[in-house]
């Protein structure tokens, strides 16, 4: 899920930035330090919001800059264990699909696809179950639950594990069509039959 988190911090303002707006240079010098970082307690940083810089600054002996105290928000992507999200299907492989959740992409193993036998070709890019004969493809929207999170530390480390083989989880499509299946299912079911007349199960 994406959250917004408020912290404080000190911004280095350099000398050949000085006369420029402080939050302006406060932006690059925050942007540069935590947009793209994964955190274990933070997540994903995706960017950085709201900054205020206090105008009055303190000098450090030997440096020229000035450090000004900051507070500011970092909007982060922070996924849960057991949460459903959607995402775009942005990779197909034989071992499974690349999901993109928010800034990172997750991994819809093979196994986790459908309870189905999975092949792979890989001219057209899909993923294909032998009995019910869905086909998974890049550009295809999913519903699928998280199982299991790694976020490591730096850039670019973390890794997100899913999966679609429960119910009303999947390709949107899929899901789709379910519940209208479960919908006529639910319909014939409560249709009670005229007087005199026999049921009709056209």
């Amino acid at each position: 899920m994406f959250k917004l988190v408020t912290l404080d911090d000190t911004v280095r303002i350099p000398p050949e930035e000085f006369g420029k707006p402080l939050e302006t240079v406060g932006y690059e010098q925050l942007k540069m330090r935590y947009q793209g970082m994964i955190d274990e307690e933070l997540g994903y940083v995706v960017a950085v919001t709201n900054i205020k810089v206090a105008p009055t600054g303190k000098i450090v002996p030997g440096d020229g800059a000035t450090y000004h105290k900051t507070e500011f928000s970092l909007l982060t992507f922070f996924p849960k264990i057991q949460e459903v999200i959607e995402g775009e299907v942005v990779e197909i492989a034989d071992f499974g699909a690349f999901i993109r959740v928010g800034p990172i992409d997750a991994l819809l193993h093979v196994s986790q696809l459908m309870n189905d036998y999975i092949s792979y070709d890989e001219k057209q890019g899909v993923l294909m179950g032998k009995e019910t004969r869905r086909k998974l493809v890049t550009g295809d929207h999913v519903r699928v639950r998280v199982t299991a999170i790694s976020l490591g530390h730096g850039r670019g480390s973390g890794k997100i594990g899913v999966t679609a083989r429960q119910p009303f989880l999947g390709k949107i499509g899929w899901i789709k069509k379910d519940l209208e299946k479960i919908k006529d299912v639910e319909a014939e079911e409560t249709k009670e039959p005229e007087k005199g007349r026999s049921p009709d199960h056209d």
